[in-house]
């Protein structure tokens, strides 16, 4: 019901926007409005020592970026937007109660979810103008991340019981990593390299643990 909910506002809105488009003159001012669309796979880089490559990792993630032109060509702007991001994790740190992680042991799988609001914050460079729809770009700048939810869960190999934490006091809710996407048209390379770490305050045999989190993938830009 939610996929189909998000796939009517999105068809709403590029409608409407290729429709204002239609109506614009080579040489007018114009805005490129944009919901936007990704999908990446992710890795936690900085992990602790001992730490093991964990399995496939992935990211999702849709919003809505309002341009700000510079130029009355419009090839240079900035973004501001807003959309929702969510996150699915193999990895290889096992949450202990709501405040303690530890190596994982003795489990057969381990998963965190995240569920955020993201805030994208662009500058943007573009071959644009007010009646062309597919053109090289460059975006670049920062993404503001406050965390909604997150569920740690794994299985214990002794007695296969499920063990879950929600919400636990350890992750840091408020992130932050600059992002790039560069291409041609609506297919553009998408990279996001995150500043933050993903746990507060956390150690493990003496070593601060300050995994980070780092996307490649691809964003989708529809006018």
């Amino acid at each position: 019901m939610k996929l189909k909910i998000f796939i009517i506002i999105f068809s709403f809105f590029s409608v409407c926007s290729f429709s204002q488009k239609d109506s614009l003159k080579l040489g007018d001012k114009y805005w490129e409005d944009q919901l936007y669309m990704s999908i990446s796979y992710d890795i936690m880089r900085s992990q602790p020592t001992s730490t093991d490559i964990t399995g496939f990792s992935y990211s999702l993630s849709f919003g809505y970026i309002k341009d700000i032109p510079f130029t009355k060509r419009g090839n240079l702007s900035a973004g501001i937007g807003a959309g929702y991001g969510y996150n699915s994790f193999n990895h290889d740190l096992q949450v202990i109660d709501n405040n303690t992680i530890q190596l994982a042991s003795d489990i057969s799988f381990n998963k965190l979810r995240l569920h955020n609001l993201e805030f994208p914050i662009q500058l943007r460079w573009r071959t644009s103008d007010a009646v062309t729809y597919s053109f090289w770009r460059v975006y670049a700048g920062v993404k503001l991340n406050y965390n909604l939810n997150n569920k740690f869960s794994y299985q214990l190999n002794s007695n296969n019981q499920t063990v879950e934490f929600s919400n636990v006091a350890i992750f840091n809710k408020f992130q932050t990593g600059l992002e790039l996407s560069a291409g041609y048209g609506a297919f553009n390379f998408y990279m996001y390299y995150g500043l933050s770490p993903v746990y507060k305050d956390a150690v493990i045999n003496g070593e601060n643990v300050s995994s980070k989190i780092t996307k490649f993938g691809l964003i989708f830009y529809l006018l």
